[in-house]
């Protein structure tokens, strides 16, 4: 007990490239956003479904008065499926027909308050069209060069504020370094 058996990483990749396909499981795929929408717009996404997949919608409002939204989701006809008002939150799951899903979020009602709204999609059963996971891997590319990038930018920001504090803290040491000077000189001027 305790021992623990590592897996050269070559080795960890091939069973998670093979393995989902030797089981029969398609990959999901799964992409999250999140965006500021003003008081009283409305703002729509579509997501393209093949017949018979699986669509998820998980949404959150982050931030914003009430924390409220108006949700709506409509079929490739344009049949609402989910409608919702004033929620801070929501999950809802849909077996697809082939077509344009339209998903809405509504803040018409807030004259004054932007919302922060965080929603994740999550694609099921999408089929085994290599052009459209091809398609889709080149997102998590751009997304993971982002992530990168990102952490590229942050880190030297760190590194900054870390030395304007240091500095900071040497020029109130050195001033007061200074007025002692003058107090131990000027005995008297005080």
């Amino acid at each position: 007990m305790g021992d623990k058996t590592w897996l050269p990483f070559p080795v960890v990749l091939l069973a998670a490239l093979l393995l989902p396909r030797a089981a029969g499981f398609t990959p999901s795929l799964d992409s999250d956003f999140t965006f500021t929408l003003p008081a009283g717009q409305k703002e729509c996404f579509y997501q393209p479904m093949p017949l018979k997949a699986s669509l998820e919608i998980e949404y959150q409002v982050l931030d914003g008065a009430g924390l409220d939204i108006d949700f709506h989701l409509a079929s490739p006809e344009g049949k609402t499926l989910v409608f919702e008002q004033r929620k801070s939150d929501g999950v809802h799951t849909i077996e697809t027909e082939v077509g344009d899903y339209m998903f809405c979020f509504d803040n018409t009602f807030s004259t004054i308050s932007e919302k922060v709204i965080f929603f994740e999609l999550i694609l099921d059963n999408m089929g085994e069209q290599e052009q459209e996971q091809e398609d889709w891997k080149k997102y998590i590319t751009g997304t993971d060069m982002l992530d990168m990038k990102l952490e590229d930018i942050l880190d030297p920001t760190k590194k900054i504020f870390s030395d304007v504090q240091l500095r900071l803290h040497l020029g109130v040491y050195q001033q007061h370094q200074v007025q002692t000077k003058q107090k131990w000189s000027h005995p008297n001027s005080a």
